[in-house]
């Protein structure tokens, strides 16, 4: 009785292998035969396709040299020059960089050179610097640029302190700037 009851164990697991092999084996057989089927679907619609551009292509092809376009309108090259941690208070430099903006090159040298304000140096060294850049970059006169913006942002503040009555100390903050400017050649 054991004997038949391990033969029945044995006998059950064989005949569910078989069932499930059987069950990938049709389904594969499915998926082959409806797959040519789709494909061929696939090419015919691109035969399809290709017939219709076929007459497009030939008309591209046939047509003369290609429509003359007008070019673009430049516009002036912008030579720009920055400082940066420039030791002066923004406040005070913004004061000379507005009356320097929108300038001609040789008045702004002109109005630097004589103002008795400190930032007037810093600014006119990177007006000279930009002026260097765009004859050596960018292959322009540089007497015949003017200044078309010129901003003055603030940098890192280094804070420092002094000593003051009765052991106290009070705070200095010694504030640095950001220069730039940008040069563009003068319209005639």
């Amino acid at each position: 009785m054991a004997d038949e009851k391990k033969d029945s164990k044995a006998k059950a697991p064989k005949k569910e292998a078989k069932a499930a092999a059987k069950k990938p084996a049709k389904k594969a057989a499915a998926k082959k035969e409806s797959a040519p089927k789709k494909t061929a679907k696939k090419a015919e619609g691109k035969k399809a396709t290709a017939k219709k551009d076929a007459p497009k292509k030939a008309a591209k092809a046939k047509k003369g040299p290609a429509k003359k376009v007008a070019p673009k309108p430049t516009t002036p090259p912008v030579v720009r020059a920055s400082a940066r941690y420039v030791r002066i208070a923004p406040r005070k430099a913004r004061l000379i960089a507005d009356q320097v903006r929108g300038l001609h090159i040789e008045k702004a040298r002109a109005l630097l050179q004589f103002s008795p304000r400190g930032a007037a140096e810093d600014i006119h060294k990177l007006i000279d610097s930009a002026a260097a850049n765009a004859e050596n970059n960018h292959d322009l006169i540089a007497d015949e640029m003017r200044v078309a913006t010129i901003t003055v942002d603030e940098g890192p503040t280094l804070k420092r302190y002094r000593p003051r009555a009765q052991g106290r100390a009070t705070p200095i903050h010694k504030r640095t700037s950001h220069i730039a400017v940008a040069l563009t050649p003068v319209e005639d």
